[in-house]
C-alpha cells in the first residue's frame, strides 16, 4: 500500500507481536485504553494470546506503526482486536487498510460474522467502524453490558475459503 499523504510505501503482514517496536507500538495502545478508561471497561489482549491469533502491523521503512489482531471464537465468528495506529501516522488510511485485511483473512477462515467492542471515547475507531459497513449490537461473547463500550457486527463473504478449495 502507498500512502498518498506520504508517497511511502506501507507493508500490512503478519507477523510476530513479540519484536520490540511491535511492544512499544502495544504499550502505547495499552497507555492510551488506560487513559480513557477503567481497568474493568479495558478488554486488553496479552502478547502472549496475541502469538496465538492472526495480528496484522503496518510498516514503514521498517517502523511498526498500526496493528489488529483477528481473534476467531470457538462459537465461528472473528473478533476483530487491539486495532491502533500510532497518532504520528494517523491521517494516512492506515486503520481501514488493516482493518480490511482482517476481514480478508476472516472470509479465508471461512467466517461469516466479524464482530468488535470499542470504547465511546474513541471518535476515530467509531467513525472508521461505521464507514466500513458495522452496525451496533448489544454484548457479545463474555462482554458484558457497559456504558464506556460500543459493540458492533459486519456480515462478511466466507466464499474465499471456499473458493480457494475450489481452485477459483
Amino acid at each position: 500500500m502507498i500512502s498518498r499523504r506520504s508517497g511511502l510505501r506501507v507493508a500490512i503482514r503478519l507477523e510476530s507481536p513479540r519484536q520490540e517496536d511491535v511492544m512499544r507500538l502495544l504499550a502505547a495502545l495499552d497507555a492510551y485504553l488506560e487513559s480513557l478508561y477503567p481497568p474493568e471497561s479495558n478488554h486488553i489482549l496479552d502478547v502472549d494470546t496475541l502469538c496465538a491469533p492472526d495480528i496484522r502491523f503496518a510498516r514503514r521503512g521498517g517502523e511498526a506503526l498500526g496493528c489488529g489482531a483477528l481473534r476467531i471464537d470457538s462459537t465461528g465468528y472473528g473478533e476483530v482486536k487491539r486495532m491502533f495506529v500510532h497518532p504520528e501516522a494517523r491521517g494516512q488510511k492506515l486503520g481501514r487498510a488493516i482493518l480490511m485485511r482482517i476481514e480478508k483473512q476472516a472470509s479465508r477462515e471461512g467466517l461469516e460474522w466479524m464482530r468488535l467492542e470499542t470504547g465511546i471515547h474513541q471518535a476515530a475507531a467509531l467513525a472508521l467502524y461505521r464507514r466500513a459497513g458495522y452496525a451496533e449490537r448489544g454484548p457479545f461473547g463474555e462482554y458484558r453490558s457497559d456504558p464506556l463500550s460500543h459493540f458492533f457486527e459486519k456480515s462478511i463473504d466466507p466464499g474465499a475459503k471456499r473458493r480457494a478449495a475450489r481452485g477459483g
